[in-house]
């Protein structure tokens, strides 16, 4: 344990139909999320209660948790925490889609109470993303245990970093239960959050990807933006930066309803963007979300064949055909091959350059640029692509704020 004390919206898609089909070498090759018994990474939930329980005796204690909130034996958080003879669980938060995470992207969650504990349910993604007095009445320390996705816009490190600041103000101290980043711990991408872009989706500027746990952001927050908190991280054991998640041992849990899939979450940091232009159809709704990119006028052949001789690292485009009943679109679906090399963000954007490319009145017609910078964190990119540009010294000029931050984040790193 680390210790510090300071001062998508897309309608349902009925079927789909996946051209050319995907050889089987390749799918039996993909790292399957299986508990593999070797690997074993254990958690911060699993310390907390093998080694660390005396943190938390004698006093009131709130979770912050979803469903993502278990051990490595698939145990709830939750569960764990209430049926403990010395601990004294007194209140539960809820982050976006729900303390069970059933609820769709960017719908209010309403306080109630939990069927299995009785306990309160306070809702941090409704009228107020903030805790307030009357739901920290009483708590001495407010634990956080959520799987994030190692993503910026991904709202539970905002959550996260708005209770760190409300439980500042309180003397309230605020204990992370660390999980593994997806990703690892050595992959960043994109440009650092803007200042004028600053928002829910993206609280502090770093980077799209930015490569490290919950843990070592909230101290990260702690250390570079003075949040006032006692803050302690529970360490994971049998895990290092360059682990993915599929050299953890751990079962992948669904982050969100959308993200049901290891598969889905490698892709997200880029097709995540993608669906916000309004372009193209990402699949949501489908067995393949956000792993699709499809429309009715796009020549799935033409596409395919222009991404897949740009050789990116990790990944193939196989051609595929969505028909929801007499409606057809055609597209590419991303076939992620070694999810160690694959850049998500920078295939996403590669992506909407060949799209641009090829089909410039649909690009101008229907990109959003607002939502595009909004979640990006920087106009640049949108700039470039509206004007023709190549986006290749875009990336490069990223490429820069990206060293600055793997510095500036050193000291925080835990693994």
């Amino acid at each position: 344990m680390t210790r510090f004390n300071p001062g998508n919206r897309e309608q349902h898609i009925p079927q789909i139909l996946i051209c050319l089909g995907i050889l089987l070498p390749l799918l039996c090759s993909f790292p399957t999320t299986a508990y593999n018994e070797q690997a074993g990474t254990k958690l911060g939930i699993d310390i907390l209660l093998e080694k660390k329980i005396d943190v938390l005796k004698g006093k009131s204690i709130g979770l912050i948790t979803n469903q993502t909130g278990c051990n490595s034996e698939l145990l709830s958080t939750i569960d764990l925490l209430h049926k403990h003879p010395e601990l004294n669980l007194i209140a539960l938060f809820a982050p976006e889609h729900g303390i069970r995470g059933k609820i769709k992207a960017g719908q209010s969650i309403q306080s109630c109470h939990d069927k299995r504990t009785g306990l309160p349910v306070y809702s941090l993604y409704g009228k107020t993303k903030r805790p307030t007095d009357k739901m920290l009445r009483g708590i001495d320390v407010l634990l956080f245990d959520i799987q994030d996705i190692g993503v910026r816009w991904y709202t539970y490190i905002s959550t996260m970093a708005i209770a760190m600041e409300e439980a500042g103000k309180r003397g309230i101290e605020f204990i992370v239960l660390d999980r593994p980043n997806p990703f690892g711990g050595l992959k960043i991408e994109g440009p650092v959050l803007g200042k004028h872009q600053r928002s829910f989706i993206g609280r502090y500027p770093i980077p799209v990807v930015h490569g490290m746990t919950a843990g070592e952001l909230a101290l990260f927050y702690q250390g570079e933006f003075k949040v006032p908190v006692t803050l302690e991280v529970v360490l994971m054991e049998g895990w290092n930066r360059s682990m993915v998640w599929n050299d953890t041992g751990l079962t992948w849990i669904p982050t969100s309803p959308n993200i049901p899939t290891l598969e889905s979450a490698f892709v997200y940091p880029g097709m995540g963007l993608v669906g916000e232009t309004g372009l193209v159809s990402i699949g949501i709704g489908s067995t393949l979300p956000f792993q699709i990119a499809s429309a009715p006028w796009i020549s799935p052949q033409v596409l395919a064949k222009q991404m897949n001789d740009k050789h990116l690292p990790g990944v193939i485009f196989e051609l595929v055909s969505i028909s929801a009943g007499r409606k057809k679109r055609t597209g590419v679906h991303i076939q992620v091959t070694d999810s160690r090399g694959f850049m998500p963000l920078s295939t996403a954007l590669h992506l909407l350059e060949a799209i641009r490319n090829l089909y410039p009145d649909r690009f101008i017609s229907f990109f959003k640029q607002n939502n595009f910078d909004k979640y990006l964190g920087s106009s640049a990119m949108s700039k470039a692509l509206k004007k023709g540009e190549n986006i290749e010294p875009v990336l490069q000029e990223w490429q820069q704020e990206i060293e600055k931050f793997r510095e500036k984040r050193k000291q925080y790193l835990l693994y």
